[in-house]
């Protein structure tokens, strides 16, 4: 059975007049078993294949080897199903037409998922929101399904659809399952593939090259039958006339949660997390209070983690007004840690956005308050992709150089990297 845990980090103390308090929740899973395998219901994997003409003959043939690969790694007892997606979106396995699109991974079933993927030919365009469409279908014909989850592959631009037709079909299913991308080469665009997987609750990633995929798709699916929490919400209740600022996943990945709220009841609000395995997830949250007196002590938030009415586990926020400046002016380190981590990811995405518009001044001060902050924060990977997009000339003071001339695969891969965030040094 899963064991979860809750650590609060923070200055509780305000100055007189003050309001904001911050802090940084981690919570932990231990013990969190298969997913699919621990009773709390039926789990379905749905792999997406890229199958358009610019997948090209050796794309293709590394795509059918990570499929395979996939399909050893599902649990056997696991719904799945195999979609290939170009122009449209065809379900290769299982080959039905209606009724359940999915079925239990089996020996048979694993073999016969086999046999319809080495049978993939690169041809037509691509319309990832159809991909995403049919998937959502064949997740809904499984009415047992608790955890859901998909791997999406593609190696292009979605040409074959408007970009208002993409964000309907990811508007449809949002809440319904969970979607880690990966683009192959560098002809896809990360801010297209970024918004699915965001949405998704899943994450994005670039793979260099097509020997890479089979090994990706194995830590990708392991990861997912590693998930035996197939499903969980965040939950954060503040006093009556206390206001939620943000609530921010920083840790291991930046996302911010805060618009994806549902109300609980009048006090309380509840953000998707997904699925759970055996890892450790910190959150930023920030509520505003009304002012009081110095000497006053209260409780600013109870954040707790869910399933259904089964609370997991919580931590407290608490705040105290003080008159010692000595209390009031400290910083939590956590806190201060991802505030710079998360200024980081923006710094990045916002000075590669400002360079493929031509405006370098900007990308220059964006890349170089990020190269300063991923030395403030100890971000080392960071640090070594920004060095091959800028010369960094003094990472303290954030000046650098633009590059002349910037392979577009280091470009794409300190974009896709950019959310990823540290742990706190000590």
């Amino acid at each position: 059975m899963a064991v979860f845990t809750s650590m609060v980090y923070q200055n509780e103390f305000l100055a007189e007049s003050s309001t904001d308090i911050n802090a940084i929740v981690r919570i932990t899973c231990a013990e969190a078993g298969v997913a699919g395998q621990t009773g709390v219901g039926d789990v379905g994997e749905i792999v997406i294949v890229d199958t358009s003409a610019s997948m090209g003959l050796v794309n293709l043939q590394a795509a059918k080897d990570a499929a395979m690969v996939a399909l050893d790694t599902i649990v056997d007892g696991t719904y799945f199903a195999i979609i290939a997606g170009n122009h449209r979106a065809y379900l290769a396995y299982p080959r039905v037409t209606s009724g359940p699109g999915m079925v239990r991974m089996t020996p048979e079933a694993r073999a016969e998922a086999k046999r319809a993927v080495a049978g993939f030919r690169a041809d037509g365009g691509t319309a990832m929101g159809s991909w995403l469409l049919l998937a959502r279908s064949l997740f809904a014909s499984i009415t047992s399904l608790a955890g859901k989850h998909a791997i999406l592959l593609t190696d292009g631009e979605n040409h074959n659809e408007s970009a208002t037709q993409l964000e309907n079909s990811i508007r449809q299913c949002l809440g319904q399952f969970q979607v880690d991308c990966r683009g192959i080469g560098i002809e896809w665009q990360v801010s297209e593939i970024r918004k699915i997987a965001t949405a998704l609750l899943g994450t994005v990633d670039m793979i260099p090259t097509a020997k890479d995929l089979p090994i990706v798709f194995q830590e990708l699916i392991a990861r997912s039958m590693g998930r035996g929490v197939p499903d969980a919400q965040l939950r954060v209740w503040v006093p009556q006339n206390a206001q939620i600022l943000f609530v921010r996943q920083v840790s291991p990945t930046v996302e911010d949660l805060t618009q994806r709220r549902t109300p609980v009841d009048a006090l309380t609000m509840s953000y998707p997390t997904g699925a759970w395995g055996d890892e450790a997830r910190d959150y930023h949250i920030s509520v505003r209070l009304p002012a009081k007196a110095v000497g006053t002590e209260q409780l600013a938030a109870r954040v707790q983690l869910a399933t259904g009415t089964a609370i997991l586990t919580q931590g407290l926020v608490k705040a105290k007004w003080s008159a010692n400046a000595s209390l009031t002016t400290q910083i939590s380190p956590e806190v201060a840690h991802y505030t710079g981590q998360t200024e980081l990811a923006s710094a990045i995405q916002e000075g590669l956005a400002a360079h493929s518009q031509g405006d370098d001044r900007t990308a220059t001060q964006k890349l170089g308050r990020a190269a300063q902050l991923a030395q403030e924060t100890g971000n080392k990977e960071a640090t070594t992709r920004l060095a091959k997009v800028v010369d960094i000339d003094d990472a303290a003071t954030g000046k650098v150089t633009m590059k002349k001339n910037i392979d577009k695969a280091d470009e794409m891969a300190l974009d896709t990297s950019s959310t990823r965030t540290t742990r706190i040094r000590g």
